[in-house]
């Protein structure tokens, strides 16, 4: 048997705080809260005179610190839950002695220990007698029901009424959520008698007034420790000690701690802990607090779960919705949904917030969502951010308070203060745009565009719900170029830039120029070479980027400035290559190496054609000794006596591939030696040759005179044709390879969004000053923020050929996001502070992955959302490289 504790045990009914000694003694006895039916009933059967008459009648009313019209969601958000007890007249009492209250189950009594005893006795005996039973004594299972809530008592500035204020610093979580469904004073109204005589002791007389003496003072509390009875969740614990289960709170969650799980399979009836913890047990969602409800995945929904339940924890998106949210629904709003997504969200909000809700299956929800977005309807995978930013617009045409949109002239700034511009905006834009999603969400940008021919200056000031700030790697594109001396005084080095992703190739010359210390009398010509020659000049510096694909192979050669005017001569190279065909060998010229150029200057003949080709060959050489004189007399005889051949249809062969000079010439000097003909552009066509004493012909209306050279078998050996043929692509990128993992700042993120850069050839601008479209540059400031910041992470990139996902680390703030540098308008009045609330995360790759979200509680304790599963998790978990939604809302300073 279970009874009341010795009445001189330490466990006393009223605990004093220290900074108050003398109050109640340890000998006096707790102080029970049970239903006021509950305890009437017994009293009406067991007692002749009514004790209704010893008792003091409260009712309860907000008091200083009740915020809104749902206390039991702010308390979520600051730790206290406060109100008042006014104390009721005689009349109210006779009331009660007629039956007239305590029906509605909103009426409660304070009763000392031995009055609750007797009343549960007479419970159990006419629940025993009913079944021919026992005696009565008070068993485990009825003390199982009883636990423990700390109230403090103060007096307020009414001299008629008590305060009380019940903290989570004094309390359990679990039971200051209780405490929360009990003492909530939104609905019917809530009274309180007392008849353990507690509250009395602070009467001095009968008109009402409170003792103002060293008891309690104004600025003091007294802690009073109430015993629950009858109005639990009837929560058992299967394992361990009901001490144990109350004795949790989320701020002792670590990694290591117990796993909560508000809500799993219907079928299940248990939570999974983790190993050595203690257990939470009970029905499907009832060891879960207020709010941390799961949804249930109806297949291949966490996209839409994760963005929900980083909505549905908005302070006052939640204050909202769980108010008389229905009477702004502007169901004729032909931008909107006829209110019925407003009416679906709401719903699910309120199922969320529910106290003791189990997992939450959002089919309404989604069969709306369906209906209005038909993107979204089937079970295939979609983007939490693309179905957030739906959501949110939807939100606000379905409850927009503007039933009749006025036309508004947009104006140019035309000369006029920022300020004044920006307010002028935002005036015509609430013109139109009225409701909760404005008030929280909603921001402003003010956008610069510049026309690059006039100089025009267009500033507007544009409304924004969210930022998607791009990922640094993202804006920005490596590039490798191999660059090529046209003086042979150095081999072909390849330097590897970061140009921006959507620049010109006037950024690629800058950026390359400053790599390879370009000296001022010099000017590069950039190449691209495919199969050994050169296919295209990049000489328009005006043209984009994205013209260069990563598997491009770019060459760029140094020439000097100061002989611009001289053509060019481009060497491209041959070599004769044998191969087996039906198992006799065949010998072919083929291409090889990089084409190598040089200016004409001073070149006039085969001889100086034949020095300038051997200059360039410098750098390849893999002799230590010099090279010998090509030059000799017997080999310029040779060279001299051969006169232009014929070139008859057994001479060339075509792509590329020549057969060797005619068997009848003088094979072993010419065998040995270079030899040099004119080709066309793309170095396929052999046409005369050049001859050493003869005078070259004209570079020709491109000023580009192309030559093939043929490569003796000693040529090839003195060098270095490897390296001659060796240049890298522009971008190579590894499939099997994991790449390091790239960090960021969030500052840099947001740096790179507001960084000007041209608009797209897609995205042209009309200038009003030339009357025409124009590739104009555009820049992005902040210039006011809204209350809730919600920041999207683009780590989705997607093109004709690729989708990608980049999985970088963004380093992220969590309890202070300072904004004041980038903000354009100065209002002192606001903070540009923010903290962290929710994120959803993206965990995989881009054709499937899964949604989660971290959702902060209040406390200082985060928990995460995975479908039907909710459990705590530790501040050090929540910077990953999953981050894709960010949400913030503004600190007050």
């Amino acid at each position: 048997m279970v009874g009341l504790p010795p009445e001189d045990s330490s466990d006393s009914t009223v605990r004093v705080d220290s900074d108050n000694n003398d109050g109640a003694s340890n000998d006096e006895q707790r102080v029970y809260f049970v239903p006021f039916r509950w305890w009437k009933d017994a009293q009406d059967s067991t007692s002749g005179e009514s004790d209704l008459k010893r008792g003091i009648l409260y009712t309860a009313t907000p008091g200083t610190s009740y915020v809104g019209p749902m206390k039991l969601i702010n308390n979520i958000f600051n730790s206290d839950l406060a109100f008042n007890l006014r104390k009721e007249e005689e009349d109210s009492l006779h009331n009660a002695e007629n039956g007239e209250v305590g029906v509605s189950g909103r009426d409660y009594a304070l009763v000392p220990g031995e009055m609750w005893l007797q009343a549960l006795k007479w419970h159990s005996d006419a629940k025993i007698a009913a079944k021919g039973g026992k005696s009565f004594s008070a068993a485990e299972d009825d003390m199982a029901d009883v636990y423990p809530l700390k109230l403090r008592l103060f007096i307020p500035r009414e001299t008629n009424s008590l305060g009380v204020k019940i903290s989570k610093k004094d309390n359990a979580v679990e039971l200051f959520r209780r405490a929360c469904k009990i003492f909530s004073i939104d609905s019917e109204q809530l009274r309180i008698w007392d008849f353990s005589g507690q509250t009395a002791l602070y009467f001095m007389n009968e008109r009402n007034e409170f003792l103002k003496d060293s008891q309690l003072q104004s600025d003091q509390e007294i802690l009073l420790e109430l015993q629950i009875y009858g109005l639990s969740d009837t929560m058992k614990c299967r394992e361990g000690k009901k001490d144990e289960m109350l004795g949790q709170h989320p701020a002792n969650y670590s990694s290591g701690a117990p796993v909560l799980f508000n809500g799993f399979n219907s079928n299940s009836n248990s939570n999974f802990v983790g190993p050595g913890a203690s257990i939470f047990c009970g029905r499907s969602g009832e060891a879960g607090y207020l709010g941390l409800t799961g949804l249930q995945n109806l297949g291949n929904t966490c996209f839409m779960n994760s963005a929900i339940q980083c909505l549905a924890h908005t302070p006052k998106v939640v204050d909202y919705f769980l108010g008389d949210y229905t009477r702004e629904i502007n169901p004729d709003n032909p931008l909107g949904m006829n209110g019925e997504i407003a009416s679906a969200f709401g719903d699910l909000l309120r199922k969320l917030w529910a106290p003791g809700a189990t997992p939450v299956p959002p089919r309404t929800f989604k069969s709306k969502l369906a209906r209005f977005a038909p993107q979204f309807s089937g079970f295939n995978q979609h983007d939490s951010q693309e179905l957030l930013a739906f959501l949110l617009d939807g939100l606000h045409e379905d409850l927009n308070r503007v039933k009749s949109k006025p036309y508004v002239e947009v104006k140019d700034s035309e000369g006029r203060q920022d300020e004044e511009v920006a307010d002028e905006y935002w005036q015509n834009h609430l013109a139109r745009n009225d409701s909760i999603i404005v008030d929280v969400c909603q921001g402003q940008f003010k956008s610069t565009l510049i026309c690059p021919e006039c100089r025009k200056v267009s500033v507007t000031f544009d409304p924004f719900m969210y930022l998607s700030l791009p990922l640094p790697s993202t804006t920005l594109r490596t590039m490798t170029i191999t660059v090529i001396s046209t003086d042979g005084t150095f081999p072909p080095s390849p330097f590897t830039i970061t140009v921006p992703k959507s620049g010109k190739f006037e950024d690629l010359i800058q950026a390359l120029s400053v790599a390879c210390s370009l000296g001022p009398d010099e000017t590069l010509l950039v190449a691209e070479i495919y199969n050994h020659r050169i296919i295209r000049y990049l000489e328009e510096l005006a043209d984009s980027l994205s013209l260069i694909r990563d598997d491009d192979t770019l060459v760029a050669y140094r020439l000097k400035k100061d002989i611009e005017k001289a053509p060019l001569v481009v060497f491209t190279h041959q070599q004769m290559e044998g191969h087996y065909i039906l198992g006799k060998l065949t010998s072919n010229w083929k291409t090889f190496g990089i084409p190598l150029v040089a200016r004409l200057s001073n070149v006039v003949t085969g001889s100086d054609i034949h020095g300038l080709y051997l200059k360039l060959l410098k750098s390849f050489q893999t002799q230590t000794e010099e090279v010998l004189n090509v030059r000799d007399n017997s080999e310029s005889t040779a060279f001299e006596d051969i006169s232009p051949k014929e070139h008859d249809a057994s001479s060339p062969v075509s792509n590329g591939f020549e057969k060797p000079p005619d068997a009848n010439r003088d094979s072993e000097p010419l065998e040995a030696e270079l030899q040099f003909y004119l080709t066309d552009e793309k170095g396929t066509v052999k046409e005369s040759e050049i001859l050493m004493a003869e005078a070259i012909p004209a570079a020709g209306v491109s000023r580009r005179l192309h030559v093939l050279t043929y490569w003796p078998e000693k040529y090839v050996k003195k060098y270095d044709t490897q390296l001659l043929s060796t240049i890298p692509q522009i971008f190579k990128s590894c499939f099997f390879t994991k790449k390091p993992q790239e960090s960021v700042s969030l500052y840099n993120c947001l740096q790179a969004f507001l960084m000007e850069e041209p608009l797209g050839p897609e995205d042209m601008w009309y200038c009003p000053g030339c009357k025409e479209h124009r590739q104009a540059s555009k820049k992005l400031d902040l210039w006011r923020l809204p209350e809730i910041l919600v920041i999207h992470l683009k780590r989705f990139s997607y093109n004709r050929f690729l989708k990608n996902k980049l999985e970088t680390l963004v380093d992220f703030p969590i309890d202070d996001l300072d904004l004041s540098n980038y903000i354009g308008s100065r209002n002192d009045e606001l903070s540009n502070r923010y903290m962290l609330y929710a994120v959803s995360n993206h965990y995989g790759s881009m054709g499937g992955g899964h949604y989660t979200a971290f959702v902060h509680h209040g406390g200082g304790q985060w928990y995460e959302f995975d479908d039907s599963h909710v459990y705590p998790i530790g501040l050090e978990k929540i910077k990953t490289s999953a981050a894709y939604l960010l949400f913030y809302r503004r600190v007050v300073d």
